[in-house]
């Protein structure tokens, strides 16, 4: 809403604003939790490739209610597109857990909100270069913190800034 040059009233703000949060942190964390009680998943950090599946495809199917009930393309035009490019990202990263390949997701929702930065200060002819570089180092500080926990490697961090930055970047096309 701050990048965005679209006037939306106090109540539509806080409404998209608590959709966004039950439907992209709460019922996750509700999912977790109820995954780990049934032995589904053992931790946060979903180590094993087979236990990201069920995740990414709850994920995904949260992702698209958002989409189909809240945010639609009518009213919330760059949020729209936000979250299509987080399906398509989600569905990336859960192909490749067939070809036994562990994407980042953190580098995927940390480079997918990036982009979507820079598509909103395009969009918007917004000179948003602080913004824009606070989410570059951001990447990099997310990129370390994977290394250094040795969470991932060097190929599925990059596969997962791939994975989240060119569908924003393709979606950019559509949008403009």
């Amino acid at each position: 809403m701050l990048l965005d040059n679209r006037h939306f009233t106090l109540p539509q703000c806080l409404i998209l604003f608590l959709q966004i949060i039950i439907i992209t942190v709460l019922l996750p964390v509700v999912f977790f939790f109820l995954l780990r009680t049934v032995g589904k998943v053992d931790s946060v950090m979903l180590s094993d490739i087979s236990q990201r599946k069920i995740p990414l495809l709850l994920q995904l199917m949260l992702f698209v209610v958002l989409i189909e009930k809240g945010i639609t393309y009518e009213r919330f035009t760059s949020l729209y597109f936000f979250f299509v490019g987080g399906i398509i990202s989600t569905l990336l990263a859960f192909l490749l857990l067939f070809l036994k390949f562990k994407a980042s997701i953190h580098m995927i929702g940390i480079s997918s909100l990036t982009v979507f930065i820079i598509s909103l200060s395009i969009v918007n002819e917004i000179n948003t270069i602080n913004t824009v570089a606070f989410f570059v180092i951001m990447n990099g500080f997310v990129a370390s913190s994977r290394l250094v926990m040795q969470a991932h490697s060097n190929k599925e961090l990059l596969i997962g800034f791939l994975c989240g930055a060119v569908p924003q970047a393709v979606l950019l096309y559509y949008w403009l």
